[in-house]
């Protein structure tokens, strides 16, 4: 009789293992970014923690402005790493635009074009959830 109940919390264990599975997983197929964008962070449609640090790595020569829920992100809060191209930001006590993330849906928009040279401008959007 008891390993009746051992069958049994290993089937709802299972079921609760795939269950949080869906609910924190990515989703879908892997997102391929068209050059010269080389990633986000957030992926698209992730489910992330309040902590969460938009993160864009570009090509190296390319200049990004950030659009969070509609509002650009000012320039002076955005760090760049010169030597990869990869451009942060996250919300703070001390920013002009969000203090902190709320939970739920935020949209992301990025657009870029190169410093010098011939323009490519371009733009990439995408969605996550703070969880």
């Amino acid at each position: 009789m008891p390993y009746r109940l051992i069958y049994a919390g290993l089937g709802a264990l299972a079921i609760a293992v795939v269950a949080l599975g869906v609910a924190f997983g990515g989703g879908g197929e892997p997102v391929v970014f068209e050059p010269p964008l080389e990633s986000v962070t957030p992926n698209p449609n992730d489910a992330t923690l309040r902590q969460a640090i938009i993160e864009v790595d570009m090509e190296i020569g390319y200049d990004v402005a950030i659009f969070v829920d509609g509002f650009r992100v000012p320039t002076e809060e955005v760090q760049y790493v010169d030597a990869t191209g990869v451009y942060r930001w996250q919300p703070s006590p001390t920013s002009l635009y969000l203090n902190e993330w709320t939970p739920g849906t935020h949209a992301v928009r990025i657009e870029w074009d190169t410093f010098t040279g011939l323009p490519d401008p371009g733009s990439f959007e995408w969605e996550f959830r703070v969880q």
